[in-house]
């Protein structure tokens, strides 16, 4: 039984420019993913997909592979994280290389600890799963949720649960954006992730944040100085 790590890290990231390789902390962005998987002790080859050279340099000198250069089909901005990871699948299938398990690692996720990547792969092996994914519970429930209308009042999304108890309402999850452990096999045929064969592990608050701007960047930074002064590990 086998599996790899595939990182993807693209050079066109709009809202941070650079933002796979921008340091943070200290390290560049895409470091944290790969000595994660380094350290998981789960994967014979940890993978870099990236359509820029200078990333792929920088991964290289962490410890990473890059065995290609993606194309810039692949590289564009509505290219898919299964179409990316299926590329590389593809590759190692070209080579003859028997792979059972893939885990596409985000590249910046520095808050991921190793023992999520370690818990994920026993579902998968273990749970026959197609796929395992870290997710976190809504705030607040969404059947809550409501709406703007063109004439600016408020509109309900779902007006039948507003009599319900919040303590009523069944939790939701929303994908916390970090890493998919799935099936070689399932990535080669492009299942959905968020199909009926995948399953999750819920995260703490603490474990995710959505990095869309530089305020989140700084925010980030912010996060991982207070963890290493409390010494928090894996």
């Amino acid at each position: 039984m086998s599996s790899i790590a595939v990182i993807p890290a693209r050079s066109g990231s709009k809202r941070i420019p650079r933002k796979n390789v921008k340091t943070i902390a200290g390290l560049p962005a895409i470091a944290y993913p790969i000595r994660l998987a380094i350290d998981s002790g789960i994967f014979e080859r940890v993978i870099v997909t990236t359509d820029d050279k200078s990333i792929a340099d920088i991964s290289i000198s962490l410890g990473a592979e890059v065995p290609f250069i993606r194309s810039s089909i692949l590289s564009n901005d509505f290219a898919g994280t299964v179409d990316v990871v299926s590329d590389v699948a593809s590759f190692l299938i070209k080579n003859k290389e028997k792979v059972d398990y893939i885990c596409c690692i985000y590249p910046v996720t520095p808050l991921l600890r190793v023992h999520r990547l370690q818990e994920a792969f026993e579902l998968v092996v273990n749970g026959n799963w197609d796929f395992v994914l870290p997710a976190i519970e809504f705030t607040t429930p969404i059947e809550r949720g409501f709406k703007k209308t063109i004439f600016g009042s408020i509109e309900l999304v779902n007006p039948e649960y507003m009599s319900t108890r919040t303590q009523d309402i069944s939790k939701t999850f929303h994908d916390a954006g970090q890493f998919y452990f799935g099936k070689t096999e399932a990535w080669i045929h492009k299942k959905p992730i968020l199909g009926g064969n995948s399953t999750f592990l819920e995260l703490s608050k603490y474990e995710v944040l959505d990095v869309d701007d530089i305020e989140d960047w700084a925010f980030l930074e912010q996060i991982i100085e207070f963890n290493k002064d409390k010494d928090i590990g894996d």
